[in-house]
């Protein structure tokens, strides 16, 4: 159905996905900052007097505040879980660009029936399932972007165009800091309705980009649409379908999904193990996603003008500047993934990421242990360092990892149960931190510290290299890791990169299967052998990062 390119071919039709992609990802990233500026706004409490913590509030009403806040802003990933678990189930059915519209359509109702919230009864609870609502859209769109942006990508730069998304996440947040505090000096109901409404502009023009833009040929091919996947990928490539590259390309990927294919999908080949390994492919996606959240990125994000309130002890005006310095930092922090997610590869940046949050959080724990006003100034210190080093890092590899390591049959449900894994975990994160902080600030910043601690050791072991892999390369690792009893970063770090006739040869050597090959593939496997015995000899240099 969706084959329109729009008229474009070869870079600008690829232009043209990835500016649809970023612009899904700032919305998510929008909707990340938005609750920071108003949750706590006088006009926000004032319609919603539940929201309102007293300067003088007991410790009691402290906490049920605390927890009321809580809830208002974590039932949006109660819907971003509910939407990722809908593409879970008929994510492979539908398709990735309608999912993507639907997605648009839904956050669009959502957004307008929370503006249109009136009165503190009804009202409050209007809002609240407008923001479900939002997230119902929102969930399906963050487990299908991704796999849309890969499957649509040139190996060579696939993790630099996801990584922008990711990047993008946080220039969305940019936008949703300043406009709240910009809009904290009306004082009408608009202080808080507008920075609401305004979600619907991103929405809009994602709806337009992917009602003219194609379907990815994966998708075709694994619906047994050849003739459309041929199509589409001859644009992709600004050649035409008779043309000797693109029906390589095809055979490459029905090679993949030949090898992993014994029949329809089904659920419980999201738990094989064996040669494809889907079961630990897809644990290692959804661990990026559980990891992200835990080691405490949104408890800063959601809340970042609130723990500048309440744990550095700082006005409202002053919270709200501190904010949008916070979020700032947090967009230009993104700029060094854009050359470092290739050259210095994603099994680095994870552990750069984790090593220097946890560093971080210690900064800050340290400094809220006995506070005093030097304390708290070396506290949000510790906030800004932590917010740098994840926004290049950890911010965007869960999102490139699903759809690079998951097989083709798997993709999208596998990828749609790591954006599941985000989306409670970031629930449980929101719901738990103005409670945790209220308790105890520092003791929060030392939990997510520990969590960081432990991430380190198991993403040595579990994450292989995958920069400037194909994806049909990343089910030979895990073929050959499971064949020949290794991890598969090991395999990785020792497996040279693979030409298409390559990647044929080594399937059919592994026993995965293998699709009538030409004779211009000839004596490709001795030519692999050849390369892997040249970079054993070159020594641990010729590892591939």
């Amino acid at each position: 159905m969706w084959t329109s390119t729009a008229g474009l071919e070869g870079q600008r039709l690829r232009l043209a996905i990835s500016f649809t992609c970023i612009i899904g990802f700032s919305l998510f990233g929008y909707d990340q900052g938005l609750m920071s500026g108003i949750i706590s706004g006088d006009q926000f409490t004032q319609e919603f007097p539940a929201a309102y913590m007293p300067d003088d509030a007991s410790s009691s009403t402290s906490r049920h505040v605390s927890v009321i806040r809580g809830a208002i802003t974590s039932c949006y990933e109660i819907g971003c879980l509910f939407g990722a678990v809908f593409t879970l189930v008929w994510g492979e059915r539908i398709g990735r660009t309608r999912l993507i519209l639907g997605g648009g359509i839904l956050m669009i109702i959502g957004a307008v029936i929370s503006t249109s919230a009136f009165g503190p009864r009804w009202g409050l609870g209007q809002f609240v399932v407008g923001r479900v609502v939002s997230g119902l859209g929102m969930g399906m769109d963050t487990a299908t972007i991704p796999v849309w942006q890969s499957e649509c990508s040139k190996a060579h730069n696939r993790g630099f165009l996801v990584c922008f998304e990711g990047a993008i996440i946080a220039v969305g947040t940019f936008v949703a800091y300043w406009i709240d505090f910009g809009f904290s000096y009306i004082n009408t109901s608009v202080q808080w309705r507008f920075p609401v409404a305004f979600q619907i502009v991103f929405a809009v023009i994602m709806i337009m980009g992917v009602l003219v833009l194609p379907e990815s040929p994966r998708w075709f091919l694994l619906r047994g649409r050849e003739e459309e996947a041929t199509y589409i990928l001859s644009k992709l490539n600004g050649t035409h379908p008779e043309d000797a590259s693109v029906k390589q390309d095809i055979s490459v990927m029905k090679a993949e999904l030949d090898a992993s294919k014994t029949g329809e999908s089904q659920w419980k080949t999201l738990f094989t193990s064996g040669k494809t390994q889907e079961f630990q492919r897809m644990m290692i996606g959804c661990s990026g996603q559980f990891f992200q959240q835990w080691t405490g990125c949104n408890g800063a994000i959601y809340y970042s003008t609130l723990l500048f309130k309440s744990n550095l002890q700082m006005s409202d005006r002053m919270s709200l500047v501190l904010g949008g310095v916070f979020a700032t930092v947090y967009a230009l922090s993104t700029l060094p993934s854009f050359f470092m997610i290739e050259r210095v590869g994603r099994r680095k940046l994870w552990f750069i990421g984790f090593g220097g949050q946890a560093l971080s959080l210690i900064i800050t724990m340290g400094c809220l242990v006995h506070p005093t006003t030097q304390s708290s100034n070396g506290a949000a210190v510790g906030i800004f360092l932590f917010i740098a080093f994840f926004a290049f890092t950890i911010l965007p590899l869960p999102w490139i990892y699903p759809p690079e390591i998951n097989p083709l049959r798997t993709r999208t449900r596998a990828a749609a149960l790591s954006t599941c894994t985000n989306w409670i975990c970031n629930f449980a994160v929101v719901m738990i931190t103005p409670v945790f902080s209220d308790s105890s600030p520092w003791g929060l910043y030392l939990f997510f510290a520990l969590i960081n601690i432990i991430a380190l050791p198991f993403a040595y072991f579990f994450y292989p290299e995958t920069s400037g892999r194909q994806l049909e390369e990343i089910d030979l690792i895990f073929a050959k890791a499971h064949v020949e009893h290794k991890w598969p970063y090991q395999v990785a770090k020792q497996m040279p990169k693979l030409h298409n006739e390559e990647i044929l040869e080594m399937s059919a050597q592994l026993g995965m299967g293998r699709p009538a090959i030409s004779s211009s593939f000839a004596n490709s496997e001795a030519s692999v052998e050849k390369r892997s015995s040249g970079e054993k000899e070159e020594g641990p240099s010729s590892a591939i990062v």
